[in-house]
């Protein structure tokens, strides 16, 4: 690819892969090959769509109304995508839709991906982005996916937003081999976790990176300081 007679916004594009992406160990081909397909600015709200590649988290304001919820870093999105392992045939879960951009690029990565969001606006939101960029096996379901979601086993599950701790309801939510990532941990220190289902009882844990986000929508987040 010849960065030099690229079109503005896909000069912006590459950018974003080749200078906050690449540096943060996202090296999968598959992954990399998603976040140029994936057009991030169309699930951008409309307002910072000039936001759309810079490394920030962006605020999900719909219609002028705060969500309170945020797009996380294009650098995250991808770590988050890449440390799920996928391959062509697995089904995912998703908690915590926003915009439907990380949706959008698990697809490109698995066969299915169900992904529950609990703000009714954001639902809205993801389904309208996620039509019109023709992503057609993502189904967007509307709830508090916390504790799980319904009686399915999958071969991933991504959280998008921090917990205190790991739910167990989602560690068994795994078929063996499958899959959970999830950022774990209260601001200042969380930690980015794989959790891989080896046997029907047991779970094996592998700390990824550290970072901060927002806790998942619901979450209960203790005050308490020693």
């Amino acid at each position: 690819m010849n960065a030099s007679t690229l079109p503005d916004v896909e000069q912006a594009r590459f950018n974003m892969v080749e200078q906050q992406i690449r540096p943060w160990d996202v090296l999968d081909p598959k992954v990399l090959d998603a976040l140029f397909v994936v057009r991030r600015e169309q699930f951008v709200p409309p307002a910072l769509r000039a936001l759309a590649f810079s490394d920030l988290e962006l605020p999900l304001e719909i219609n002028a109304a705060n969500t309170r919820q945020n797009m996380l870093a294009p650098k995250v999105e991808a770590r988050l995508a890449q440390e799920l392992q996928l391959t062509a045939t697995d089904c995912v879960l998703e908690i915590g839709t926003g915009s439907g951009y990380q949706a959008a690029l698990l697809a490109r990565l698995a066969q299915q991906v169900t992904s529950v969001e609990i703000d009714n606006r954001l639902v809205a939101f993801a389904q309208n982005n996620l039509q019109a960029n023709n992503v057609t096996n993502v189904k967007v379901e509307t709830g508090d996916g916390r504790n799980g979601w319904g009686t399915t086993e999958y071969d991933a599950i991504l959280v998008t937003g921090s917990v205190p701790a790991v739910p167990d309801a989602l560690k068994y939510q795994l078929r063996v081999g499958g899959r959970l990532v999830i950022i774990v941990g209260q601001a200042p220190v969380m930690t980015a976790c794989r959790i891989t289902r080896t046997t029907a009882a047991s779970f094996e844990t592998v700390n990824l990176f550290e970072t901060v986000v927002k806790p998942l929508r619901g979450t209960t987040v203790s005050h308490f300081k020693f």
